[in-house]
């Protein structure tokens, strides 16, 4: 079953990404790019949700057939 997290990503001034999630306490990842970023992030949560028996999992929204994502496009 697939969950929708919202990740916050940031660029550093040292030129590296910083994912934060709201939704996963405890998650925060950092990569060189934002793919790279993004698998890390994918990574951490999987295992912050599998080390916290406690959360509950299904409060998080499912994946459903159609859904927003934002596109950042430079101009």
């Amino acid at each position: 079953m697939e969950k929708v997290i919202d990740l916050h990503i940031e660029k550093l001034p040292e030129g590296f990404y910083l994912a934060t999630s709201d939704s996963i306490q405890g998650l925060i990842a950092q990569g060189r790019t934002i793919s790279e970023t993004l698998e890390i992030a994918r990574d951490v949560a999987k295992k912050l949700l599998e080390a916290q028996e406690d959360v509950e999992i299904n409060k998080l929204p499912s994946m459903s057939d159609s859904f927003n994502y934002p596109l950042v496009i430079g101009v």
